[in-house]
């Protein structure tokens, strides 16, 4: 997949993009884990969200925010990185005009900031949320959420306390016309070690649901 460089807030981020052969395909943004504990666009759990969408027809990016890789810049506790986000979806709407539809994804800190996105955002309209850090991150803004979506989350999580993750889950549900398909991963822990094929199994079901009810 060709390696990209664009323009972000505080200088050039660097991504990996896969542009559809299908017109007007729909497009997808995929965020990465937390910048000062390893998190890189070639996480293994991006890059197996990044798979899924390629597979049915999405131009997809993920990219590493500022400071991390070749991305210039460095880390802003969230704020730049949702800036960066920002840039990344400007970028991807200018190589992608008549996409049909918007997705985003991310994993852990990736989740909080695409999550923040996607309030700023109205043409998102799907997105998939591994193991969102509730329970260090607030997630009241989602009042109310814009989007149906996806959340999943690992059973023995001992960073992300699963708890958190039900609340939030429960709490955006309850929200009017919202449909959130909340699922947990019997023994996965907050990196999906050993459970990297169930997590694949369930983006791509879920996924494959929501476009075909969205067709």
């Amino acid at each position: 997949m060709p390696e990209v460089i664009f323009n972000g807030p505080e200088g050039r981020l660097e991504g990996r993009y896969h542009h559809s052969k299908v017109a007007n395909a729909p497009i997808a943004l995929l965020l990465h884990p937390h910048p000062q504990h390893g998190g890189t666009m070639n996480n293994k759990v991006v890059h197996t969200m990044f798979q899924t969408f390629v597979k049915r027809g999405f131009s997809v990016l993920r990219f590493n925010f500022r400071g991390v890789g070749r991305s210039q810049g460095r880390f802003d506790n969230g704020q730049g990185e949702l800036s960066d986000a920002a840039a990344a979806i400007d970028w991807m709407q200018t190589h992608n005009a008549n996409a049909s539809d918007c997705w985003i994804g991310g994993f852990s800190f990736g989740a909080w900031i695409s999550m923040q996105l996607m309030m700023r955002r109205p043409e998102i309209n799907g997105f998939i949320s591994i193991a969102p850090p509730a329970s260090l991150h607030d997630f009241s803004f989602l009042a109310p959420c814009p989007s149906s979506g996806m959340i999943i989350h690992g059973s023995t999580d001992d960073i992300i306390p699963i708890e958190s993750v039900d609340k939030l889950a429960q709490k955006v549900s309850a929200q009017k016309n919202i449909k959130i398909d909340y699922r947990v991963i019997d023994g996965g822990d907050h990196f999906f070690a050993e459970h990297i094929d169930v997590l694949s199994e369930h983006v791509e079901d879920y996924l494959d649901k929501a476009l075909k009810s969205a067709a």
